[in-house]
């Protein structure tokens, strides 16, 4: 991407494509809450092509790369994309600069707010966890915000920054117990969370991945603002596409002296997921928004219109009370199938019905944003 500010103008047609994207990574995510992709590695399975397909579906144990692991960074780096456009639609109305940073101020602490609530549900106590992807979204969002009229030299230059600065404080930090960059529990990120809820994360995650994973959120900034300029389809994509290409390379490269590891976000894993957002982002923008390939793309918009509350609706344990409503029909009309049968049936039903509700709403024109 041309390191020098782009001249951009508002796009007078909806990015289809980003609705796309959006509207697929949220497909993917909801149907983690099904309980669908355990049972594709339930042991019965163990060798079949099912089971190595579904073991992409959860994340890597520790130094590796998974494709669920891509989940969170491709909804960073779209949020990243939507804030450039959204924000050139709003200065297009007339919305002068400090309404447009006010409401990205609320944005960010209601974010906060929310991803904070939310782990406060399960255990029925307060508790101060800030390792989803809302709470991590509060900080990426608004630091990208606020760099996004910056010269898109200096935006990457803040990226790449803020990854050296977490790699930087992980490999010094001297605290005994907690001086080890990559070991589970047993590094800075860990030690934080000791610090500011007094507990860590069952999955060795860190709340202090939002500074690195910042890097997303610019990252989609610039690309939203580089498809919004006047270069031709045929660059644009190629200048993602060979970016991407390059992020993925480097990332994956770095693995022997920086380990890939999605549960802290390491800097070659921030690079290499960053490399595969652009890659989808570019393939999406050629297919949709330059072949106009439509068909079929309305069932993921649908989702992704409403990707605050499907998550939060997930998020709060929704799913498991419709797969209790489903239960006694898959049983009675499916028992046959045996035991992962059913339960496969029911996880099956369960997404229908969350995609079912989404598509109630965009009937009705209900969009549920903050």
């Amino acid at each position: 991407m041309a390191l020098d500010a782009v001249e951009s103008h508002p796009i007078q047609e909806r990015l289809r494509s980003l609705d796309f994207f959006r509207g697929l990574t949220m497909f993917l995510l909801i149907g983690e809450s099904t309980l669908i992709y355990e049972h594709l590695v339930d042991p019965s399975l163990k060798g079949t092509i099912i089971y190595a397909i579904g073991t992409q579906f959860d994340h890597h144990p520790w130094n590796g790369f998974h494709f669920w692991d891509l989940i969170q960074p491709f909804f960073m780096f779209i949020v990243g994309v939507a804030l450039a456009l959204s924000t050139a639609k709003r200065e297009g109305r007339g919305d002068d600069q400090g309404r447009v940073t006010r409401h990205a101020v609320k944005r960010a602490l209601l974010l906060l707010l929310i991803g904070w609530a939310l782990y406060c549900i399960e255990p029925g106590r307060i508790t101060f966890r800030f390792q989803n992807v809302l709470a991590q979204l509060s900080v990426t969002y608004i630091i990208a915000y606020l760099m996004m009229k910056k010269p898109a030299k200096a935006q990457i230059a803040l990226s790449f920054g803020l990854i050296i600065l977490s790699e930087i404080i992980y490999r010094v930090f001297w605290v005994p117990g907690y001086n080890q960059p990559f070991v589970p529990d047993h590094n800075f990120g860990s030690w934080f969370d000791m610090l500011v809820g007094g507990e860590l994360s069952a999955g060795h995650w860190v709340a202090f991945n939002a500074v690195a994973t910042t890097a997303h959120t610019i990252w989609g900034v610039l690309a939203g603002q580089w498809l919004m300029s006047k270069r031709p389809p045929g660059k644009k994509i190629s200048v993602l596409l060979w970016t991407g290409l390059a992020g993925v390379i480097v990332g994956f490269a770095l693995n022997p002296i920086d380990p890939v590891i999605k549960r802290i976000c390491t800097g070659s894993f921030v690079i290499a997921s960053g490399g595969f957002c652009l890659l989808v982002l570019a393939f999406s923008y050629w297919l949709i928004d330059v072949r106009k390939m439509r068909k079929g793309i309305v069932f993921f918009n649908i989702v992704g219109m409403n990707s605050l509350f499907i998550y939060i609706f997930t998020q709060t344990g929704a799913t498991a009370w419709l797969a209790h409503l489903v239960k006694p029909f898959a049983e009675g009309f499916f028992g046959w199938t045996g035991p992962l049968g059913s339960e496969i049936i029911i996880s099956l039903a369960c997404w229908a019905l969350l995609w079912l509700l989404c598509l109630w709403l965009y009937r009705r024109k209900i969009l549920i944003k903050i």
